[in-house]
This record gives structure tokens, C-alpha cells and sequence, in this order.
């Protein structure tokens, strides 16, 4: 699996245990979920992305150009 599809699969598992704890105990999960979806936005402007730094030190092969600066 390459990175940037190891960060989709990241991002969509956390909003989706966001939704089930925010449907299981407290609204306030939702905010984990605004999290995602705001660092999702800022790595696309910025390049920084933390996802990809933790995907590629797991051994995660990253494609040409690249997900993350380093």
C-alpha cells in the first residue's frame, strides 16, 4: 500500500469511529471528526501532513512527488 492511500484509509476509519462514538456516547465526538477533515484541508495547502510522516516510518512506500515534505 502506498502512503497516500494508507492516509485515506486513516482519515475515513477515524471519522467513522467519530460518527459511532458520537451515535454510542457524546456529541463532543464529533470533534474528533472536524479534526480530521481540518488537518485533511491544511496538508493540502501547507504540504505538512502527520499522517504521512507516521505512514512512512511504518514502512509505508511513497509514491513519485510524494505526500508529505520532509
Amino acid at each position: 500500500m502506498k502512503v497516500e492511500n494508507g492516509v485515506r484509509v486513516m482519515a475515513g476509519t477515524m471519522v467513522l469511529i467519530s460518527v459511532v462514538l458520537t451515535w454510542l456516547h457524546h456529541q463532543a465526538w464529533l470533534l474528533l471528526g472536524a479534526f480530521v477533515g481540518i488537518n485533511l484541508i491544511q496538508s493540502a495547502f501547507t504540504g505538512f501532513c502527520p499522517a504521512c510522516i507516521i505512514l512512512k516510518r511504518c514502512g509505508l512506500e511513497q509514491d513519485r512527488g510524494g505526500c508529505a515534505r520532509d
